[in-house]
């Protein structure tokens, strides 16, 4: 692909990781920013990630091949119609929201149909802003491709191959659909989550028995609880009738379980937990090293006496022996395994070098399979 004029209307998490993951395919992209905020183009431009910076939307927008929205999708519909009057006729507006009907339904009432190509990256983390950007972020992720009716195919194929660029995992696909399919697996289980976190909290006990006994379980399947209240507070508002329709579905299901629970009705409540079972083990396993898009995930736990330094020592041992840890971290909770340090690796070679080397110093090794 020949080199490429790029412009970015924001520079936080997604966008800057966006910028990190092209230039490190593509050194001669010529890449400008621009954000309310100057820090993170500072920063950037000083790291070499941008070779140009603008304060504001205007005629520098007409020179780009491909102009990247990366601002909370409330925003996204402003940043539209001002680069409109700017924008040359074969330059693809994308953006990274992660609800797609809202903003296409923008692009349609103003005429941008032709220009545009949605996008939502499926990555992100629990950090924000461009400082915790990561040309790695993207690696193996899910990005979807959402053209218009109007989109020219040609232009469709050439952002694929700039997603595949940026090490993701590009699914195109209609945005309707996209909106359903996330509504389902990602934007319903946050709204269940925190109803499920609301539900304890309201009928604790006055000495707060749930909360001191909530840990393992209940913290796995409540972790994205955790999230800005404020993005999913705009999720819900820009994708409302998806959300309904399966929240509603759910609602139905649960009152399905209340009534064969009521009725001790033994068999149907076994089917359902055995159906969600074979459908739950039958998703990708990274852990497992399936083969596909996704990466494996190499870990084990290990014993560690609660001392002074005994981390550090766990540490060393590694480091001694030149081993690169992806991450490491202390489990909370012990209902599922007896380890307390989870330490996760880039390469087999080096998670199973590791085991080795730590038994050797009489450490208790549990493998995640």
């Amino acid at each position: 692909m020949a080199a490429k004029k790029l412009g970015f209307v924001g520079l936080g998490l997604i966008g800057g990781s966006i910028v990190r993951a092209i230039k490190a395919k593509h050194p001669d992209y010529h890449i400008t920013a621009f954000s309310r905020s100057q820090a993170p183009l500072l920063q950037a431009k000083e790291e070499g990630m941008l070779d140009g910076v603008t304060t504001a939307i205007d005629g520098t927008f007409g020179s780009f091949d491909y102009i990247f929205l990366c601002t909370p999708v409330e925003y996204i519909a402003s940043y539209l119609e001002k680069i409109k009057p700017y924008i040359s006729s074969s330059c693809v507006v994308t953006d990274v929201g992660s609800v797609k009907g809202f903003i296409h339904k923008t692009v349609e009432e103003l005429d941008m149909e032709a220009n545009f190509i949605g996008g939502h990256p499926m990555a992100g983390s629990e950090k924000t802003g461009y400082a915790n950007s990561s040309a790695l972020l993207l690696e193996n992720a899910f990005y979807a491709v959402t053209p218009t009716k109007k989109s020219n195919p040609q232009k469709v194929t050439e952002f694929v191959e700039l997603v595949r660029d940026m090490g993701a995992v590009p699914v195109v696909l209609d945005y309707k659909k996209h909106d359903f399919s996330v509504a389902g697996i990602s934007h319903v289980p946050h709204i269940i989550a925190s109803s499920l976190v609301n539900l304890v909290q309201d009928n604790d006990s006055d000495d707060q028995i749930m909360k001191m006994m909530a840990a393992g379980g209940f913290k796995d399947i409540t972790r994205i609880a955790s999230s800005s209240p404020e993005m999913w507070e705009q999720i819900c508002v820009t994708n409302p009738d998806a959300i309904s329709e399966l929240l509603q579905k759910y609602i139905d299901s649960l009152t399905e379980f209340k009534n064969d629970i009521e009725q001790k009705k033994k068999e149907r409540l076994h089917l359902s937990f055995d159906r969600s079972k074979e459908y739950r083990d039958s998703i990708i396993d990274r852990k497992k090293g399936a083969k596909g898009p996704i990466q494996p995930i190499y870990s084990f736990y290990c014993d560690l006496a609660d001392e002074e330094g005994s981390i550090a020592m766990v540490a060393s041992i590694l480091a001694f022996k030149h081993l690169s840890i992806k991450n490491i971290g202390i489990v909370h909770y012990r209902e599922f395994t007896r380890g307390a340090l989870l330490i996760e690796f880039y390469r087999e070679d080096a998670m199973n070098e590791a085991i080795v080397a730590l038994r050797e110093r009489g450490y208790t090794i549990y493998t995640t399979e």
